[in-house]
């Protein structure tokens, strides 16, 4: 749930302090929620400094909307000893020989390398560090895509009437997902027609300009003193001034912007959206086939050399666990982690099976925490996740889900995975927790205008837009979405996990839930910021994750102090 950033050219706690581990310390008080309002809006532009380590900031004493992570660390944490966890990322992949994230990769402690025999008879030969469920593929279609062409021989010019009624149900489906293709097949050609018409326009406008200042890297001062000595040159005035002023100063860096768009519609047009790609094919299996299973490899991240395609997945890692305080890179959330890297999230969207597959690894081989930054809107075989999901509550595990990244209500939209859909709003697991993503601007523009939201369907809310995080080949980036937000809970989750091993599943997730901070703030919702709603009426809890809080509420829990 990547969010790229193309659109934006169309649119010119009172308790002791960790008890349970035998220290005393001064009385710590949780920030009070209805304070919160209080807080005067930050005014000035962070700095590039504050911009990538905004998700730890505290938004009593920094007033930007951070989870309190170093204000945690500093005066709950400090030289405390919790228990190791492993947490699961289930994703694209992990590069986990990133400087920043060697050191927090799970081993298997029972598995000898490279033996090519399963030591622990696990179904899985030396799988080592986790598991590739994709084996050697990386481009995928999209569900809906899959779903139309496998049943179009079946379907295609049939009639409703026609018909029978044990085949109506998937009638429906084949129906829906021919639509959403068409619809998303004529939306990426329309746009990609349209990137290039403005690149056409804006390359020919740079050029002429940049002929007649005599500098490419012209700033806004520069181009406004121009004086056109011709209409033709006054539009290429105007036209360099919008995209200066909504997009991008540098008009060279722009280009290259729209280079990136119109790579990404192709890439859609090429893989997401290809009827005649099988994309499956390189693996070998059956993936409609639950009970087959010897499939994939110990490949953990990535076929492909440069490692592009576990960019996501190591983001996330990073996120979550990326080594403390080691004078390298960032600062994960999380300290005594170790990441279980399981790759099942392909270039496109996902399989149920590999995702089902992957939630009973996970669980098996001892994640206490699962991250799943990913999502689709059709599902071919949702009953096996839903099993899953099941399996990982029964089995004390918490999975902290994305919610998405297209601005919409899942109140009123399914989305896969999750534990309850608009039709069946009753929770098929009592471990499962569902984020939305947060922007560093306090008040009206709190919530990313890309997050989907929901009073029933999203739990919490967490920092998602323009996070810094460690990318493949030992580099950092800023991504940005709710796949960015779910594994700065999943960070949360584990360090309650880690310092407060008594508790649940269940219980780390109200502890979550009823620590976060709320505000009565009217926030805009929408990419457009088109409709504004309260802000705790976005989601089941209202409020912001918040780690300060959190280990509090869970000291007093753990120790039977106050019931969630």
């Amino acid at each position: 749930m990547k969010i790229p950033v193309y659109k934006s050219f169309l649119a010119v706690t009172a308790a002791a302090m960790l008890s349970a581990c035998g220290s005393t310390a001064p009385r710590l008080v949780s920030t009070p929620i209805e304070k919160i309002d209080s807080i005067p809006l930050k005014v000035t532009d962070l700095s590039e400094a504050q911009l990538r380590n905004w998700s730890a900031a505290d938004l009593r004493y920094d007033t930007i909307p951070g989870m309190s992570v170093n204000r945690a660390y500093n005066q709950i944490v400090q030289n405390q000893k919790g228990k190791t966890v492993i947490v699961g990322v289930i994703d694209s992949g992990v590069d986990i020989e990133h400087e920043d994230l060697k050191n927090v990769i799970w081993t298997n402690p029972d598995e000898v390398q490279g033996n090519g025999k399963d030591d622990d008879k696990n179904g899985y030969i030396d799988d080592i560090h986790g598991w590739n469920f994709l084996g050697d593929a990386v481009e995928e279609n999209m569900e809906y895509v899959r779903i139309y062409r496998r049943l179009k021989p079946k379907y295609e010019g049939k009639p409703a009437s026609a018909v029978s009624t044990a085949d109506r149900e998937e009638f429906i489906l084949y129906q829906r997902a021919k639509e959403e293709y068409n619809k998303e097949l004529s939306e990426t050609q329309q746009n990609q027609q349209q990137y290039n018409q403005i690149k056409e326009q804006l390359t020919a406008a740079h050029s002429a300009v940049s002929e007649e200042l005599g500098k490419e890297d012209y700033t806004k001062e520069e181009l406004s003193a121009l004086q056109p000595d011709n209409q033709q040159m006054a539009q290429y005035k105007g036209m360099l001034a919008q995209i200066q002023n909504n997009v991008n100063e540098n008009i060279p860096e722009a280009l290259e912007e729209l280079d990136d768009a119109i790579e990404y519609y192709q890439s859609r047009l090429d893989s997401h959206l290809n009827l005649e790609l099988d994309g499956r094919a390189i693996v070998g299996d059956d993936p409609y086939n639950i009970n087959d299973i010897n499939y994939g490899n110990n490949e953990v991240d990535g076929p492909t050399p440069d490692k592009e395609d576990v960019k996501h997945g190591t983001h996330v890692a990073g996120i979550i666990a990326a080594q403390r305080n080691n004078n390298i890179g960032i600062d994960g959330v999380a300290n005594n982690v170790e990441i279980m890297a399981i790759r099942a999230v392909p270039d496109g969207d996902e399989y149920d099976k590999d995702i089902a597959l992957a939630i009973r690894y996970a669980v098996d081989n001892g994640a206490k925490v699962i991250n799943t930054s990913f999502g689709k809107y059709f599902s071919a075989n949702p009953e096996w996740v839903t099993d899953a999901l099941r399996y990982a509550a029964e089995n004390d595990v918490l999975i902290v889900n994305a919610a998405g990244n297209e601005s919409i209500d899942l109140d009123q939209t399914s989305v896969f995975p999750n534990d309850q859909f608009p039709e069946a709003p009753e929770e098929v697991s009592d471990s499962f927790l569902t984020v939305g993503a947060l922007n560093f601007e306090y008040g009206s523009e709190l919530v990313s205008g890309f997050s989907n939201y929901g009073r029933t369907n999203v739990d919490v809310f967490a920092p998602g837009s323009k996070i810094w995080s460690t990318t493949p080949n030992n580099e950092y980036e800023f991504l940005q979405g709710t796949s960015m937000a779910a594994p700065a809970v999943t960070g949360v989750a584990a360090m309650i996990r880690s310092y407060y091993p008594n508790l649940s599943a269940a219980q780390v997730k109200e502890i979550i839930i009823q620590s976060g901070l709320s505000t009565k703030t009217m926030v805009m919702v929408g990419e457009q910021g088109e409709s504004t709603k309260n802000f705790n009426e976005l989601s089941r809890s209202g409020k912001m994750v918040n780690l300060y809080n959190a280990l509090i509420l869970a000291n007093q829990v753990s120790r039977g102090k106050t019931d969630i």
